[in-house]
């Protein structure tokens, strides 16, 4: 069950569903949603499909916690799907404490690493109620898609296709523009890469996809380096659009200053990417070996970020590298999200119902007033 068909976030479209997968979209747009039709919607609708649980993206969004508070009424365990980890932001006691109390509603909850575990933990779900495989993408589709681009013609960089030398050869990040993604940074950093290097337009240049509030800042610090040969803005590229780019990169960056996971970094490790990833990312310890398939890095250490470009560059072949991320991501893709969240309906459903506190009720619902409904 889906809130809205379109988001003011993310202009993705509308994917196609499985013939034998019931899609529910609750409203056309975002806009469109108030509390009182939201609460409505989930009443009409998810009530027909007779579940014997839920699963919710956490406890950050309005629908997740309508439909939480919706199946505790009706006595279904929710299963509540966890990416943070108690590092990614400053807790506040007081928020804390709140959460714990929500967290009496539910019944299980599946995550991926043991940072995003421990926070479930901390919360108060016990550790025989927490299950893996949260975070993972369509493994398949990257690692065929991107072997299909290898063949074809390089994709767009700012004026037209990007050169064909560069197969192969040019650094990746995909993300939208805004301040945590840290790319401000990156570019600083290449800034500095590029200093020992020809001036060659198709010697390792930087590709940025994406679209965001930050875009007009980057362009001006892309012209200030004076990196306007090297460094590509595509702009925002579709879902079908993707493998094209990671099929011909070399590498792959995620710099963000925190993120509770980055599942950018399955795409491209899926693709057969080398990848460069920050400490600050959930994933990072999951997926990331220093010399195996890349490198980690502190976001705010513009030197290690420059060493970890000259490593990647400095490789003749890193055909093993290749190798090792296709192989680590092996295990983190969508046959194991289905055995996670299986294993947690099971739990769920033979655990004693869920009933929340007072104290937990008014958490609720002040979370539910608190929380925007876009």
């Amino acid at each position: 069950m889906e809130t809205a068909a379109t988001s003011t976030q993310y202009g993705w479209n509308a994917p196609e569903t499985p013939t034998d997968l019931r899609h529910v979209v609750l409203f056309g747009s975002e806009g469109a949603i108030t509390r009182t039709s939201l609460d409505d919607a989930i009443e009409r609708e998810l009530g027909t499909f007779a579940p014997d649980a839920v699963a919710v993206p956490g406890w950050s969004s309005a629908t997740a916690l309508a439909i939480t508070r919706w199946a505790v009424k009706h006595s279904i365990p929710v299963i509540a799907m966890s990416e943070s980890n108690a590092w990614d932001f400053s807790r506040n006691p007081a928020t804390e404490y709140l959460k714990q109390r929500i967290a009496e509603y539910f019944s299980a909850g599946l995550c991926t690493s043991d940072g995003q575990a421990a926070y479930l933990l901390a919360l108060g779900l016990p550790a025989d109620a927490i299950f893996r495989g949260y975070n993972a993408v369509d493994n398949d589709y990257f690692a065929r898609e991107a072997a299909r681009a290898k063949g074809s013609a390089m994709p767009a960089g700012d004026h037209g296709q990007l050169p064909e030398a560069a197969r192969g050869r040019y650094f990746l990040a995909s993300c939208r523009f805004i301040a945590k993604k840290n790319l401000g940074r990156m570019l600083e950093a290449y800034a500095l890469f590029r200093r020992d290097r020809r001036d060659d337009a198709s010697d390792w240049p930087l590709i940025l996809l994406g679209d965001g509030e930050l875009r007009p800042a980057l362009e001006k610090q892309r012209k200030l380096l004076r990196l306007e040969t090297h460094v590509h803005l595509p702009g925002f590229r579709q879902y079908e659009e993707l493998p094209a780019y990671y099929g011909s990169a070399g590498c792959f960056v995620h710099a963000s200053t925190t993120e509770q996971w980055g599942l950018v970094v399955n795409e491209a490790m899926a693709a057969g990417l080398p990848v460069i990833v920050s400490d600050r990312s959930g994933c990072c310890p999951v997926l990331v070996r220093d010399g195996i398939n890349g490198y980690s890095f502190a976001p705010d250490d513009v030197a290690a970020l420059v060493d970890a470009m000259r490593s990647i560059a400095a490789q003749p072949e890193d055909e093993a590298m290749r190798r090792a991320s296709r192989a680590l991501i092996a295990e983190w893709g969508p046959d194991r999200f289905g055995r996670g969240i299986a294993a947690a309906a099971e739990y769920a459903a033979g655990a004693p119902t869920a009933r929340p506190s007072l104290i937990a009720r008014a958490a609720m619902a002040l979370a539910v007033a608190r929380t925007p409904l876009r």
